[in-house]
């Protein structure tokens, strides 16, 4: 059986310019279904842009009166990939994706050709375990709590994502891609005098995304994976008799190759 190498699961490298403006490197995020975002500067990677870091930018007090289309790219880029080179085999992938989100591929003359993602990597190995295994703490947050209290929590926590419960049922999942794409529509419609007021206002409920994909602990791993990478979701929340006991992500998975 021929060597399996990295040029063979790469996938096209998804950049964005650091001069452009964060809504443009948020519809891209959207269009593409990519976090990450590799950052370049003429041509060669700088270093990468999350959805965290975005939710985080138009979240910040400091910025609420500066118009989101005049915040850029460089003013929030992040090192948090490492390279590698397409005729290397991919099992150096695993530690690589265990520590990074990101691997840049780049050619022998150091310029970028690719990618690797998580997903990349999961297309082509699956891990040998069961879901309790994989099954990571799931935290929760009420439908009617306020925004400003869910973004305290992702912050001072470090929680990137929350199951929406209302009356004791699963209503929805908030992600730092939520609050992101809410905050920008809401910088970009209301008048700077009012935001303080009306986005304490805001709930929960307002920003989460809904109907939420479940899945039960009695599945196999095999199947979740299929299931994530077919609707290029990052996380599937787990249920048993009908109440959620935690929620599996790409990283969890990634850990157990």
């Amino acid at each position: 059986m021929n060597q399996v190498t990295i040029k063979d699961i790469m996938s096209k490298p998804i950049v964005i310019a650091k001069s452009a403006s964060i809504p443009e490197a948020l519809d891209k995020m959207l269009s593409e279904g990519a976090d990450p975002l590799i950052v370049t500067h003429n041509g060669n990677a700088i270093g990468t842009l999350s959805r965290k870091s975005i939710a985080e930018i138009l979240g910040s007090k400091k910025n609420s009166k500066i118009s989101p289309n005049s915040i850029h790219v460089a003013t929030t880029v992040e090192d948090d990939f490492t390279s590698a080179y397409p005729d290397q085999d991919i099992d150096i992938l695993i530690p690589l994706l265990q520590r990074y989100k990101l691997v840049v591929i780049l050619d022998h003359e150091h310029r970028l050709i690719g990618q690797v993602t998580l997903s990349d990597l999961l297309k082509v190995m699956r891990p040998d375990c069961v879901i309790d295994d994989v099954i990571e703490t799931c935290y929760t947050i009420q439908a009617d709590e306020r925004v400003v209290h869910l973004r305290r929590r992702m912050l001072d926590d470090n929680i990137t994502k929350f199951i929406v419960i209302e009356n004791g049922t699963i209503v929805g999942i908030i992600t730092e891609t939520d609050v992101a794409t809410a905050m920008r529509s809401f910088r970009e419609v209301v008048d700077d005098r009012y935001q303080d007021r009306r986005i304490r206002n805001l709930i929960v409920k307002d920003i989460m995304s809904s109907p939420v994909i479940t899945i039960d602990r009695n599945e196999n791993v095999m199947t979740i994976i299929d299931l994530m990478l077919k609707r290029n979701i990052s996380c599937v929340p787990v249920t048993e008799n009908g109440s959620i006991i935690g929620i599996i992500t790409r990283d969890s998975l990634i850990k157990f190759l």
